[in-house]
């Protein structure tokens, strides 16, 4: 019998409808309860930490969760976390990087509709994700949702409604869970040799900028000097306009010579970005030197930044951990 702690941070899981709304209501050990099959394969104790809907979590809320589990680390033999959905990519990548190494599973579950109601996917969901985190080859962070292990970094939200919700982004599932049953497509555990590491710092001055047609660089030029770091959601494979102005070339100057980061990705969910390809993305990547996120999420370029920026002001230093892989997060690299 395999010692699973679930955490509860509220979410639709968690909602009972009331007069403004669904509102996170039930706790940790009430949503147990809906799950009673599990005691076949594990015995489950709760924890409930946070009860807030997805939309408020911030990066203080994701230094709770990581501290929670990093207190009863050695009591337990994987975690469950009962999130919502809206914002669990974001908190999936960010426990990714704060918890390096895990040998035990630290699983991120929720559902579209709340435990209580006849029709949900939310006592599936809870079942597989302690299923899953019971299982002896499970390791490290993984969405588990509508029968799929996702990898932390990977994962993002591509439905608002349906069961389905999430998907892997240029990546494998790492595992289906049908019936019960736990199918590994990625069995690796045994090639994880590192040290489990805790991390405690966040910096959350992360700012996103997307690209439309004719947006002028005087957004960027407000995000400097209120943001140590930007995420440039271009078009396509990546580049930025080159208007006669000269506009973009003197805003990204800027940041550069403000020593901060810039980092270029795409708005285009798959395949990602390469900013080689095109004259408007090489010639200021390569004049620059701008950090690429290539095949990695926005939620996981996004919290990486916040995680390596914890760590570090060195330029260089902040490249080198960017294009290290964590969890799977980045394959291509420059």
């Amino acid at each position: 019998m395999k010692k699973i702690l679930m955490l509860g941070t509220g979410g639709t899981i968690a909602c009972k409808r009331g007069d403004s709304g669904l509102k996170p209501l039930l706790t940790s050990n009430e949503l147990l309860s809906y799950v009673p099959d599990a005691k076949e394969f594990c015995q489950a104790d709760s924890l409930q930490i946070l009860n807030i809907d997805s939309t408020n979590m911030q990066p203080k809320h994701w230094l709770i969760i990581s501290k929670a589990i990093e207190t009863h680390y050695e009591d337990y033999d994987g975690f469950v976390i009962c999130h919502g959905t809206d914002t669990m990519a974001y908190t999936a990548a960010a426990l990714s990087y704060m918890i390096q190494n895990s040998h035990k599973p630290i699983v991120i579950t929720g559902a579209q509709k709340p435990i209580d109601m006849e029709n949900t996917d939310a006592r599936t969901n809870l079942f597989d994700s302690l299923r899953f985190a019971s299982d002896d080859r499970a390791h490290g962070v993984t969405i588990v949702f509508d029968g799929k292990a996702i990898a932390g970094t990977r994962g993002k939200k591509v439905r608002t409604k349906s069961y389905n919700a999430f998907s892997s982004i240029n990546f494998p599932y790492i595992a289906t869970i049908q019936d019960g049953h736990v199918i590994f497509y990625l069995d690796d555990k045994k090639t994880y040799s590192g040290k489990l590491h805790f991390f405690h710092d966040l910096n959350p001055n992360v700012a996103l900028m997307k690209l439309i047609p004719s947006m002028g660089a005087h957004v960027l030029d407000y995000m400097a000097e209120h943001y140590d770091a930007v995420i440039i959601e271009s078009f396509g494979v990546g580049g930025l306009p080159s208007y006669d102005s000269g506009d973009f070339y003197n805003a990204i100057e800027k940041w550069i010579s403000l020593g901060k980061t810039v980092v270029m990705t795409t708005q285009v969910t798959n395949e990602g970005s390469n900013m080689s390809v095109y004259e408007v993305g090489h010639s200021i990547k390569k004049e620059f030197g701008l950090l690429e996120a290539y095949d990695m999420t926005l939620e996981a370029t996004v919290t990486k930044l916040m995680w390596i920026l914890g760590q570090t002001e060195d330029q260089k230093k902040i490249r080198e951990m960017f294009y290290q892989t964590v969890n799977r997060d980045i394959l291509w690299k420059s």
